[in-house]
């Protein structure tokens, strides 16, 4: 695997009170809050506190058995998504509304419940919707729902896992050339649309001028004008298995804009009240390992031990990068 060392020995740039509260005295001044050198005073501990809280779960889910790491991974993950919306919003959390999950799922599986077929419904208040319209400008997802299937799509670490067990390849490799980056010309094909449309359609998706883009060599090529986001570039995401960027080809999935950070904690949240909440299906799940879920899941959580800090941490270092920290 090509995983980054130790990915929470980046984190400890932030690991004083001087250099995490010049961050979020920067981040503050830029969005124009008042009294930005006092919030971010006040917020310099927390900020610290939530990563190393974090930084404690998941340490402790690389010991600990499959049957409770979804519960310390989502926790750990929360952790770290309270620190970057602290980056954003000083007063969080200004209510209590805010400190629900933001989303639910159905508190009694049904006979033969298949993990893939289960779905998860955004709600109004929460964590979730607070910090997608904080961090992504995404509003209005009240209601949405979301099958496991369509979230585990969305992680291209798992496509080798699709492909295996169900013949289904979700994601199309971007090669980079100097300033150029290669798609298949298949991809047309796949999309069903022209060039212009194609051109058309990426720039609407993640959110980056296209230009140039040609097709020769059954190669189709196009610049940005800036660097592909890890975060903003909806259906665009990074595999650390191939340190590269793929293209979704799941475009039909109501979560196929969404950033990865969302996908995983949607994914998270669901095992984590399955592994509290459903122990006689978790169990059966692990130990008789009798349909497909199982290699789902043991893929996922491998894959998020990693990913999940890793996601953090360069959506942070985005925001200090566009903040001359």
């Amino acid at each position: 695997m090509f995983y980054l060392p130790n990915i929470w020995d980046q984190f400890s740039i932030f690991y004083s009170t001087p250099s995490s509260q010049s961050f979020l005295k920067k981040a503050y001044i830029k969005r124009n809050i008042q009294d930005a050198e006092i919030k971010s005073f006040d917020n310099c501990y927390t900020f610290i506190y939530y990563l190393e809280q974090a930084k404690t779960y998941y340490e402790q889910s690389k010991i600990s058995p499959i049957s409770i790491q979804p519960i310390l991974l989502f926790y750990g993950f929360v952790h770290l998504l309270k620190a970057c919306v602290l980056t954003i919003n000083p007063d969080y959390p200004e209510s209590t509304a805010i400190l629900a999950h933001g989303v639910s799922t159905r508190k009694r599986k049904k006979q033969h419940y298949e993990f893939l077929k289960d779905e998860i419904k955004i709600q109004k208040n929460g964590l979730f919707t607070h910090m997608a319209e904080k961090m992504f400008h995404m509003k209005h997802l009240e209601g949405e729902r979301i099958t496991m299937s369509d979230l585990m799509g969305q992680v291209p670490e798992i496509n080798s896992v699709f492909r295996f067990l169900t013949s289904s390849n979700h994601w199309i490799p971007i090669s980079k050339n100097g300033i150029d980056h290669n798609l298949d010309h298949k991809v047309l094909d796949l999309f069903h649309m022209s060039m212009e449309r194609f051109s058309t359609f990426l720039e609407e998706k993640i959110n980056v001028n296209i230009s140039s883009l040609k097709n020769s060599d059954n190669t189709l090529s196009f610049q940005t004008g800036k660097k592909i986001s890890y975060h903003h570039s909806g259906p665009i995401k990074y595999n650390l298995l191939t340190q590269q960027f793929y293209l979704s080809l799941n475009k039909s999935s109501n979560c196929f804009t969404y950033p990865e950070l969302l996908i995983h904690y949607l994914l998270l949240y669901n095992l984590s009240m399955i592994a509290r909440y459903e122990i006689e299906w978790w169990y059966d799940v692990l130990k008789n390992m009798a349909s497909n879920d199982y290699p789902f899941i043991q893929q996922f959580l491998t894959h998020s031990i990693h990913k999940g800090p890793y996601l953090i941490y360069t959506w942070l270092h985005e925001q200090f990068d566009d903040l001359n920290f």
